[in-house]
């Protein structure tokens, strides 16, 4: 040994040293720790305004929220969805499936234990007492701990114990970027939902998938569904994955039909009070498609708002005819990935399905919101470890999307502080993260003109205001900047999909 000599010292290999010690000897500590952060910042969210806060007449989603559970309470379960003189379905009439209901009265019962006033019936519309508040901030609360956590951990156990997955130091990571999704958090802990049950209902589905047990991710698929009838966004992926799995068994009518009968009985349950008649059925069935707004609301990155701009597809066609163009595109834009999945069903495949399935109906189905990009956001974050750089990028622009309704709800600060540490997360040292698909959007320095772009947009709106002549300039430049890129991880996943396919069947 040479004297004099020192020792250099390499600081990702202490990082390294750390990340594999907790890995060996604390995991379970370790995922408490993520879990527990993660509630705290979704408590400090919560303390930041609501959606139609402090706005009468009809307030916004948190009193929708709070009707529901009023509703749910005060009526019997065959008049939640029939508008009567004791339920005004002008007045946030249910509109999500019964699962929500079912959740809505749980949660109303919470409510009323400890403060009944803010559930009594007509009495309590635009009830807004700090007790109030906190009570409703608790149901999204518990509701993630029970339902969105659980999920996350199901799927992290299952997809690392592929052997694939050799990178067990990403584990942490992965978690991480899944319970402090930045979007997802805004919106039901700023904003005010419940999209971490249906969310979590369908990673669990998706984890059943991959480890599988197909009954089982159908169960939690179709409860997803009837939670929020926007889940059916991922019904392709699910469909031709399950599908080509059936085709390549040995009795392959008998797989159908086992799968058949299990989506029907979870639905009969859960439908089951509303069985008795079939305009029972109707009057829900009405109440979740709502096709009398027209084809798209508001300003949402999509393609019928953005090339609205042009083609005033409201005037020139009718609502029949929209219905049937954007079945036909939405049909269209998934039929590729689905053709893959029954061709060559993989798990890997199967994630990229769900993401181009999803961002298929968000491009192109009716009716969609801008909370609606939390459906494709889902696969993206699960994929993150595959595609680094296209979960980043689609991340950036999916919250970007949202900030007018950021805006809004008062939650700007809240929006660029969970930003922030979503953007710590992800660099966070000693992770590898594959550029590859940074190849598929844009050179280095057109990547740069659009975040220069996005953030004069952000600066834009919040110190200047339109021209009068045009009230919605500054959304309708967010819009379809944020539509472009939508549009570029559309083509990405669906190449990337197939991509894997060939390289499964090189291997």
């Amino acid at each position: 040994m040479t004297k004099g000599k020192r020792k250099t010292v390499n600081v990702d290999d202490g990082v390294d040293d750390c990340w594999r010690w907790l890995i060996q000897r604390e995991p379970a500590a370790i995922f408490a720790t993520v879990a527990v952060f993660a509630l705290l910042v979704r408590a400090a969210v919560s303390l930041h305004p609501y959606s139609g806060a402090g706005h009468p007449p009809k307030y916004g989603d948190y009193e929708a929220q709070r009707h529901w559970m009023e509703i749910t309470l005060n009526l019997p379960v065959r008049e939640w969805y029939r508008n009567s003189t004791t339920n005004d379905l002008s007045y946030w009439g249910l509109d999500y499936p019964p699962l929500t209901a079912y959740q809505s009265f749980i949660h109303g019962l919470f409510l009323r234990f400890f403060h009944p006033d803010s559930v009594s019936l007509f009495s309590s519309r635009g009830h807004e007492s700090y007790l109030g508040k906190l009570l409703m901030r608790w149901t999204v609360l518990s509701s993630d701990a029970l339902i969105f956590f659980p999920s996350i951990i199901y799927f992290i156990i299952v997809y690392y114990n592929q052997p694939s997955r050799c990178h067990k130091r990403d584990i942490w990571w992965h978690t991480a970027l899944l319970l402090l999704n930045p979007c997802l958090i805004l919106i039901d802990h700023g904003h005010f939902q419940f999209n971490c049950i249906s969310l979590g209902l369908s990673t669990g589905a998706v984890a059943a998938i991959l480890s599988g047990q197909y009954l089982f991710a159908c169960v939690l698929y179709c409860l997803a569904i009837n939670h929020k009838q926007m889940s059916i966004y991922f019904a392709p992926a699910f469909f031709s994955h399950l599908l080509g799995k059936c085709l390549r068994r040995k009795y392959p009518l008998l797989e159908v039909a086992k799968l058949g009968l299990v989506v029907l009985g979870t639905f009969a349950a859960v439908w089951w009070p509303y069985l008795y008649s079939m305009e029972s059925i109707l009057e829900v069935l009405s109440r979740l498609a709502p096709f009398e707004r027209g084809i798209y609301e508001d300003y949402v990155a999509n393609f019928w708002c953005t090339s609205s701009i042009l083609i005033k597809w409201k005037k020139l066609f009718t609502t029949q005819s929209l219905k049937l163009l954007s079945f036909t595109a939405t049909v269209l834009a998934c039929l590729p990935s689905m053709t893959q999945q029954i061709k060559s069903p993989s798990n890997q495949g199967f994630l990229y399905g769900l993401l181009t399935s999803s961002i298929s109906f968000y491009l192109f189905s009716f009716q969609v919101h801008e909370k609606s990009i939390l459906l494709p956001l889902l696969p993206a974050s699960l994929l993150a470890v595959e595609e680094p750089f296209l979960f980043r990028w689609f991340m950036q622009f999916a919250m970007f999307s949202m900030f007018p309704l950021i805006c809004r709800d008062g939650l700007v600060l809240a929006y660029l502080a969970s930003f922030a540490l979503f953007i710590l997360i992800f660099f966070a040292p000693g992770q590898n993260r594959n550029e590859e698909s940074s190849y598929y959007f844009s050179t280095r320095i057109m990547r740069l003109i659009l975040n220069v772009l996005c953030f004069i947009l952000h600066v834009v709106y919040l110190v200047m205001r339109p021209p009068e002549k045009y009230p919605f300039l500054f959304e309708a430049l967010t819009m379809n900047l944020c539509f472009s890129q939508f549009v570029l991880v559309a083509l990405c996943t669906n190449l990337k999909q197939w991509m894997w396919d060939n390289h499964v069947k090189l291997e």
